[in-house]
């Protein structure tokens, strides 16, 4: 029942994602605003399709369900609640979930924050760059990463459950998720990015809506980083917090790219330089968070 349940919300999400985006791309370039509208109706089935996704994942995880593969390689009756729940997102396969689902919210949340602006060439080709995004990810969750495939053969009556490091500190249940809040928040200002580039407004008009985004997100990744530093002090005995390791440095350099596009963009809002060099730091920082969620992976 859960693979049953978890493949159709990620089925729905793929489909809502890829007919979305197109719908989008169909109004943008023929003009027609009732197609740019319908655009709250993918979205909604977007969402919906994440959070059964990721419901179906927890329950398996709750029920020790071990027909489910991922349940049996990263569950188990001995792990506790709480590091048994967090246990989705400590492999590849349920960390996409967790990125699905909060991409779903970004996406929820720019459609209602816009819901007067959607038929805004801007606005429509951002939710048409995020759905596409979306898309990406679901895919995976369909395909080479799919987190519902069930066992074949006997069904295990137990697992080994999560890397006992992830398991050993309440922090762990938190870290990453901060992090992909960071991470995840990216893609807002990188899909307006991309749409001041396609409409040619790459002016300062732009800037004005994802200030907030990119502080929102540069805030979560900061929150993220420092959690993680302090988990491994005090969990891997390295005796700092900082060991310049590729899993570090996988959150730290877009950390260091958003950070100087905040510094930047004040130059493009006051004087209007640095129009190519903002646009290139924030493509920069989306596609260092893809590296740093597969690279840790």
């Amino acid at each position: 029942m859960n693979a049953a349940l978890g493949t159709a919300g990620v089925a729905l999400g793929l489909a809502a994602a890829v007919v979305g985006s197109i719908t989008l791309v169909v109004g943008l370039v023929t003009g027609r605003s009732s197609l740019l509208r319908s655009s709250r109706l993918y979205v909604a089935l977007l969402v919906a399709g994440a959070v059964l996704a990721f419901i179906a994942m927890e329950r398996a995880l709750i029920t020790r369900d071990f027909s489910l593969e991922y349940v049996a390689r990263n569950g188990s009756t001995r792990t506790p609640a709480l590091f048994n729940f967090a246990a989705l997102w400590s492999a590849l396969e349920g960390s996409i979930i967790l990125w699905a689902l909060i991409l779903s919210g970004y996406v929820a949340v720019v459609v209602h924050h816009f819901r007067s602006r959607l038929t805004d060439p801007l606005v429509g080709w951002a939710l048409a760059t995020m759905l596409a995004v979306a898309a990406f990810f679901f895919f995976l969750l369909l395909g080479p990463a799919n987190p519902f495939t069930e066992v074949q053969g006997v069904i295990p009556t137990e697992g080994p459950g999560p890397n006992p490091l992830l398991q050993n500190h309440i922090l762990m249940a938190f870290h990453p998720p901060m992090l992909y809040l960071g991470y995840v928040g990216f893609t807002v200002p990188f899909a307006f990015a991309i749409a001041a580039l396609v409409t040619g407004r790459v002016g300062e008009g732009w800037l004005l809506e994802t200030r907030r985004w990119t502080l929102f997100a540069w805030g979560f990744l900061t929150v993220g980083i420092i959690l993680g530093a302090w988990w491994s002090y005090e969990v891997l005995g390295w005796g700092g917090y900082w060991a310049w390791d590729p899993v570090e440095n996988a959150s730290f350099l877009p950390w260091l790219t958003g950070t100087a596009y905040l510094h930047s963009v004040m130059v493009q809002e006051r004087r209007g330089m640095l129009r190519v060099w903002n646009l290139s730091l924030l493509c920069a920082t989306f596609s260092l968070t893809i590296l740093g969620t597969f690279l840790t992976r």
